[in-house]
């Protein structure tokens, strides 16, 4: 059985607890230049992103999560905390970021927890 199911821009797995592929805009909260992007891997803690420019550690970005496409996209917007940042730039021209959502318990942040369960079964206790 294929436990992957595409939904527009994103691929969504069942395996492993994760959403991958998923459409951002980033805003580093000290620049007025943002970046389109997507994202690797999600959890309700925070996200795996991908970005042509390497931010540093504890930097505190605005992501815009598309989770649907256009015309009329279901969006949800967050701050979020880089954890951990590749050295190097990989060879597909991004750096790999690890993020977590500042504010887990925001409204904004319940909508993602609730678009992740309506792809992710729970695990089998």
């Amino acid at each position: 059985m294929d436990k992957k199911t595409r939904l527009g821009f994103a691929r969504l797995e069942n395996e492993g607890n994760s959403v991958t592929h998923l459409l951002i805009e980033c805003l580093p909260l000290d620049s007025p230049v943002s970046y389109y992007s997507h994202t690797i891997n999600a959890s309700e803690g925070g996200l795996m992103i991908c970005l042509q420019e390497r931010f540093e550690i504890e930097k505190y970005l605005r992501l815009k999560i598309f989770l649907s496409p256009a015309p009329n996209p279901l969006t949800i917007n967050s701050t979020v905390q880089v954890m951990w940042a590749d050295e190097k730039l990989g060879e597909d021209g991004f750096y790999r970021h690890g993020v977590r959502f500042v504010d887990p318990i925001s409204e904004e942040v319940q909508k993602f927890k609730d678009f992740l369960g309506t792809f992710i079964s729970p695990l089998a206790e």
